[in-house]
């Protein structure tokens, strides 16, 4: 059996070195989890869900990287050099980081189409919630979309830079794909860990609404199943890009939600500084 069909089985995955870390889980609710992006009314909670947090092992896959991909396992990981000076410059991120994300995209996936639609940078030191949009590292493991929102947010999307043919593309098959990056020194506080999608059960997924300011989306989050394998890239520094299906219109057995959660390492050194990170979402394309 080639290595590639043999990755994330039990002999290779027992030899890769891991660190023990407490990652946050939903606990299972009867009512529908909601969660808002800002302080909402008086008297209404910032989310209903409650979680509690499992100490789980966390395997450092930098030596399978090559074998990881996003079809089978949900997530990827490539070096990748970057040409923009300030990630914290709007202007220069649309202009120059895009652009080179979407030709890595296409690289990456074989895509006939990118379409970048968002990005967020996260800075615990910087973040200001309601001044600025630099949020804080989210721990909480979590899939990005739904199968119901990932064609919601897609169709939502497309109109808005007046697409033609929306209808055709989406019946076309077509991701959400997260381009994960460090955007300053390599990343020793709050790295980020990803969950081998074909350890997630279906029921490990509970669709809750995400509230904004003029639109409700819908997020999975996840209930703690003990088959699942978790895995991350440490130290990962501005010239390693990582990605993350968070949605995959395709139901033959291809990864479709990959959970993820940033996790606080217990081999960060005490004075580590905060993790500086950007993520673009992205809607890929695939030939038809």
């Amino acid at each position: 059996m080639s290595l590639n069909n043999q990755v994330l089985d039990r002999p290779i995955f027992q030899e890769l070195p891991y660190v023990e870390a407490n990652l946050s889980y939903l606990i299972p609710m009867a009512e529908k989890p909601v969660n808002y992006t800002y302080e909402p009314p008086a008297g209404i909670p910032r989310t209903n869900g409650i979680y509690q947090t499992h100490k789980l092992p966390i395997y450092n896959a930098r030596s399978i990287s090559e074998n990881i991909s996003l079809d089978k396992e949900g997530f990827a990981f490539t070096g990748h050099t970057t040409n923009v000076s300030d990630f914290y410059d709007e202007d220069e991120v649309r202009r120059v980081y895009y652009l080179e994300a979407e030709q890595l995209l296409k690289e990456v996936t074989g895509a006939t189409k990118v379409v970048i639609f968002d990005h967020t940078l996260r800075n615990a030191g910087n973040s200001k919630p309601g001044e600025n949009n630099i949020k804080e590292p989210a721990k909480r493991v979590h899939n990005d979309f739904t199968a119901k929102s990932g064609y919601t947010r897609a169709r939502l999307e497309l109109a808005a830079r007046g697409i033609d043919d929306i209808d055709a593309l989406l019946k076309q098959r077509f991701a959400i794909i997260n381009v994960w990056r460090a955007i300053a020194q390599p990343i020793q506080e709050s790295p980020l860990a990803l969950c081998d999608a074909q350890s997630i059960a279906p029921t490990d997924l509970v669709a809750g609404d995400l509230v904004y300011r003029d639109r409700v989306g819908e997020t999975y989050g996840v209930t703690y199943n003990p088959q699942h394998k978790w895995f991350y890239f440490p130290q990962m520094h501005p010239d390693e890009a990582l990605f993350i299906k968070c949605f995959d219109s395709a139901e033959d057995g291809h990864a479709r939600f990959a959970a993820h959660t940033a996790f606080e390492d217990p081999t960060s050194p005490a004075n580590a500084l905060p993790r500086e990170s950007i993520e673009l979402r992205t809607f890929v394309f695939y030939p038809a």
